[in-house]
């Protein structure tokens, strides 16, 4: 009998490479084998994949159907890796540490991202500007400096931003809130960026 691919894979999440030893078309009942005779291919858009799970996961991009829910919290996910990943916002398992400062992670793509602060890794490139960034967020929050999209608007004054964290610190001026003290001599500040600019300019 020709292996499927799901005897290679702890599960049907996981993203390893599978090699059919014999070249044989055979599907499995759980859709899970290679198919060599042509592709699998989604119903709404030109996806193509060898694998059935693959284009079944990515078809519910399509639908919206989330059909793994947690137990804790009733959250609905569309992959069923992706809900494995959010129970341990519940059980506040951190299985992931950096080999660099031993910090540890819930999920192994965060650990990937963390480790590019000790690597100085920035694979993702602007293509306008050639600036890198470490992470692909940061590069899509870069390209609104050249498109000048602002699509976060603050629902008091109707300002808009192109960061979301930046519109987060705009509104603490109509709240008056002031979370970042300084350590030195006690005074708040309404974002980060404030009380970075305070320490060099006074405590310097």
């Amino acid at each position: 009998t020709v292996p499927t691919k799901a005897a290679f894979w702890d599960d049907g999440d996981s993203e390893s490479d599978f090699s059919c030893p014999t070249g044989e078309l055979v599907e499995s009942q759980r859709g899970t084998q290679p198919r060599h005779q042509g592709m699998y291919e989604c119903e709404y858009c030109p996806y193509t994949s060898p694998y059935q799970t693959d284009v079944t996961r990515h078809e519910r991009t399509h639908t919206g159907e989330k059909p793994f829910r947690c137990s804790v919290c009733e959250r609905v996910f569309a992959v069923n890796s992706n809900l494995r990943n959010h129970m341990r916002t519940h059980t506040g398992e951190k299985p992931y540490h950096c080999s660099v400062c031993n910090r540890a992670f819930a999920v192994i793509g965060t650990l990937q991202t963390h480790m590019r602060t000790h690597t100085g890794e920035k694979p993702f490139r602007c293509e306008v500007c050639q600036k890198t960034f470490g992470k692909k967020d940061h590069l899509v929050t870069h390209k609104r400096v050249h498109t000048g999209e602002k699509p976060y608007q603050c629902c008091i004054c109707e300002k808009t931003f192109s960061d979301q964290s930046n519109l987060l610190s705009h509104k603490r001026t109509h709240s008056g809130e002031r979370p970042y003290k300084c350590e030195a001599c006690g005074q708040a500040f309404g974002s980060k960026t404030h009380l970075s600019r305070h320490r060099k300019r006074i405590h310097k």
